[in-house]
């Protein structure tokens, strides 16, 4: 299965970034390729339901979540439970360098689900799977670093 990891260094404090990266229901306002994130539901031990719609190259995906957070490691994991890939897997992570830096990493592994198509998909997926997930970290990194 295809995977893809990125990672930004952000000069914030780990618990700045770690708010912007857990709080998924504001990334539509700020992030140009996630048309709509609805959190379903949460329960009380740290899990909770998302749905999203982002555009990737030109196209829009559609799929429900499980997000899973470890507030003590930083850790956000999440599982696709619906949508239009066969898997989509990974985490957020975020890690205090020491010097008021912050590390955040992005890590997905996915399956589109066309056997056939898979040696011609994957690749174009994994790069536009990378483009889009460092857009992202962009702008986790311009929300935090705008805000007073």
């Amino acid at each position: 299965m295809p995977h893809v990891e990125v990672q930004l260094p952000i000069e914030a404090p780990v618990a700045d970034a770690w708010r912007a990266v857990t709080r998924l229901e504001d990334y539509a306002a700020y992030m140009e390729n996630v048309e709509s994130v609805t959190v379903l539901g949460e329960d009380g031990d740290g899990v909770r339901t998302s749905a999203w719609s982002v555009l990737l190259k030109g196209s829009v995906l559609e799929w429900v979540e499980e997000d899973e957070l470890d507030e003590e490691a930083r850790v956000m994991s999440f599982s696709q439970t619906s949508g239009d890939l066969d898997e989509f897997t990974g985490y957020w992570r975020v890690d205090d360098t020491g010097d008021g830096t912050s590390l955040v990493t992005f890590s997905v592994t996915f399956e589109i689900g066309i056997p056939l198509l898979a040696d011609m998909l994957n690749p174009v997926a994994s790069k536009a799977l990378r483009e889009n997930s460092e857009h992202m970290l962009r702008a986790i990194e311009r929300r935090i670093t705008a805000t007073p």
